[in-house]
């Protein structure tokens, strides 16, 4: 009993020291700093509920009163780079244990990013990589790691400008044979798209789309997977 409990505890001090965040944005190449223009948890926990108001940008993550708002043109490349705590040497940006999609959101501001909420049908999906290669179980969260934390998303040049939240997501499937099980860590960052064009693109509501009893939520990863589909519908190319 005490063996199988000291292994238990070493089992959640594991899976807590590999929890990460979102902690930079990078534009068009440019490294903006640490945790700028990101509203910033107040931990590297997951979020696990899908019905939370959590699963918007975070805990926390409904206000981005005291965030800045980072102006770009439209079509720009942004890249988030991801990190187990506040280092980018030393360790894995995330762990390779933890494997699952990366998923990229866009939502325009009725007025200011900072005053947003982000509720309602008002996201759209824009990027998403999940499963690569169902032989070797090699994932997105797996390039991720290999591209030091980072993955990269050109934003469509047909969004209008505006202020705009970009949500990125990694899902992490390592425990989501049941529900709640899939761990989402979410980064927003604000900013301010000028020029862009008129698209209307279609949108989803998150927390609302996503469903504990999705196959992109509750699955296991372990048992001779072939495809998946990830949460949150198709990506809109602009």
């Amino acid at each position: 009993m005490k063996v199988a409990l000291l292994a238990s505890l070493a089992t959640v001090a594991i899976s807590a020291h590999a929890h990460f965040t979102m902690q930079y944005v990078w534009d068009d190449g440019v490294d903006e700093g640490l945790n700028s223009y990101i509203r910033i948890p107040p931990n590297n926990n997951p979020v696990t509920d899908v019905t939370s108001t959590d699963l918007t940008c975070n805990v926390n993550g409904l206000s981005g009163s005291s965030v800045e708002t980072l102006t770009i043109p439209a079509g720009s490349s942004i890249t988030f780079e991801w990190h187990q705590h506040d280092q980018r040497t030393g360790e894995d940006a995330i762990s390779g244990g933890h494997k699952g999609p990366v998923q990229v959101y866009v939502a325009k501001a009725p007025t200011t990013a900072a005053e947003f909420d982000g509720q309602g049908s008002v996201w759209t999906k824009i990027y998403s990589s999940g499963l690569l290669d169902a032989s070797s179980s090699e994932w997105a969260t797996d390039v991720v790691n290999a591209n030091n934390g980072k993955h990269t998303v050109t934003l469509p040049s047909s969004l209008p400008a505006g202020d705009y939240l970009l949500r990125a997501e990694i899902i992490a499937l390592h425990v989501a044979q049941s529900y709640p099980g899939a761990q989402f860590y979410i980064g927003c960052a604000q900013v301010t798209i000028t020029g862009g064009g008129n698209a209307s693109p279609p949108t989803i509501a998150i927390p609302g789309e996503y469903q504990p009893t999705d196959p992109g939520i509750t699955v296991n990863i372990y048992n001779n997977l072939q495809s998946y589909t990830a949460p949150g519908g198709d990506v809109w190319v602009g």
